[in-house]
């Protein structure tokens, strides 16, 4: 059963959000957002603009913006963090809002070779960490 927009993280911009992601601004269709939580540096995450709607369910117009969206943010990434791997992950099982993970990981870094953990709650940052990431990932934009 898909999640209602009340009850969406991503459309209510609510307290879940802001615990775990730092909006980092607006692309073509997507929103941009850092999680805080920074096991593998630089992971973030790409949000579509609608609620609701599955990748499938895309336009081919939508589904290329949308991919030219995480493809930016992925090279953004590379250029920043300079990881050995970006993984990506599309995982929505209770959640109905599409987002793709960017997932940088490094050969020395936390996880190399499995899945990420979603939040394994490892390695946070200051807000000015926080900050200066950000702002490094929006001059690579």
């Amino acid at each position: 059963m898909p999640t209602p927009i009340s009850e969406c993280l991503y459309c209510q911009n609510n307290e879940t959000l802001h615990r775990l992601m730092i909006k980092v601004g607006d692309l073509e269709v997507s929103q941009l957002f850092l999680f805080k939580e920074q096991s593998h540096p630089g992971r973030c995450n790409v949000v579509y603009k609608d609620h609701g709607i599955e990748f499938h369910e895309l336009s081919d117009e939508q589904r290329n913006a949308f991919m030219k969206d995480v493809a930016k943010v992925a090279k953004a990434i590379a250029a920043v963090f300079n990881p050995d791997k970006i993984n990506y992950g599309a995982y929505a099982d209770t959640l109905s809002h599409l987002h793709m993970h960017i997932v940088p990981k490094y050969k020395d870094g936390y996880g190399f070779g499995a899945v990420f953990e979603m939040n394994p709650q490892k390695v946070a940052l200051s807000d000015v960490e926080y900050s200066e990431i950000i702002d490094k990932i929006k001059a690579a934009l």
